[in-house]
């Protein structure tokens, strides 16, 4: 019974957490005169309460439509954000994965002092880093340019936490067998450690993806041309006239992540559990 009602309040909460994209999703359905009566207190000079009812009267797709194959800015800034989460993610693979892999499988001088740096850095908040960042890309030329914002997440350090934690979780005797047999470091590495250690890059691609997808302090910070930004800071005017193509948008952009997630929701449970194992 305890049980029951348990579940019931978790319920309740999830569907009060979900209900805000639920209205985004299903206003991206109401029709403009709709959508005018019921934003006009909020948007328009009209005054007085909301009027908002969750199922639209008259569904119509027109807002995607228009937003899809009318609105070539919309087009434009989409595909700014598929090429710079995807430069990211693939930089990451060849600077996170070997990182993790020294960290966790190399003992060096000065090992311990770099990992402790590692970890101080991927608790400092983009504010802190914002500064330093900015001077370094202005330096190198790349302000206003994708690679601003793509090469300060290449080299992350949080993939490499992650990615270290499930090497860690590696039994050590299947290395040594390995070598005992003649394998090279670099065969160890690539059969061996990428295979097992899956879940923790697997679930680092997977939280990446999530984060720069919508990122927005980085692009707003580093871009000033405003047809160079990604979808996360694509909005169009908010008045009654584009109140439609507003939630539609969001809706549009909340489906690469939502269909990421679910792909790689056992991936990246895997890799949670993996990371919190001790080496």
């Amino acid at each position: 019974m305890k049980m029951k009602i348990f579940r019931g309040i978790l319920f309740v909460i999830g569907i009060a957490i979900c209900l805000p994209v639920i209205a985004s999703a299903l206003g991206a359905l109401k029709s403009k005169r709709e959508l005018s009566d019921s934003l006009a207190a909020v948007i328009g000079a009209s005054g007085g309460k909301i009027s908002w009812h969750l199922l639209p009267f008259y569904p119509t797709a027109r807002h995607l439509v228009k937003l899809l194959f009318y609105t070539p800015e919309f087009l434009s800034v989409f595909w700014n954000s598929v090429k710079i989460v995807a430069c990211i993610l693939f930089g990451q693979m060849f600077v996170a994965i070997p990182a993790a892999w020294a960290f966790a499988k190399f003992s060096f001088r000065g090992r311990g002092a770099l990992y402790v740096t590692y970890v101080i850095l991927m608790m400092m908040p983009f504010s802190v880093m914002m500064l330093p960042s900015y001077l370094a890309l202005n330096g190198m030329k790349l302000m206003d340019t994708h690679f601003a914002v793509i090469l300060p997440a290449v080299f992350s350090t949080f993939p490499v936490f992650l990615m270290y934690r499930s090497f860690c979780a590696v039994p050590k005797e299947l290395y040594e067998a390995a070598r005992i047999d003649g394998a090279g470091e670099w065969q160890i590495f690539l059969r061996i450690g990428v295979p097992l250690g899956s879940p923790g890059i697997l679930s680092a691609l997977v939280l990446g993806f999530l984060e720069y997808w919508n990122m927005v302090e980085q692009p707003l910070a580093f871009l000033s041309t405003p047809s160079k930004w990604p979808l996360s800071l694509y909005l169009p005017e908010i008045n009654l006239q584009y109140a439609g193509m507003a939630l539609a948008a969001s809706v549009i952009m909340l489906i690469p992540a939502v269909f990421v997630f679910f792909m790689g929701q056992d991936y990246l449970e895997q890799g949670i559990i993996s990371s919190g194992m001790k080496g």
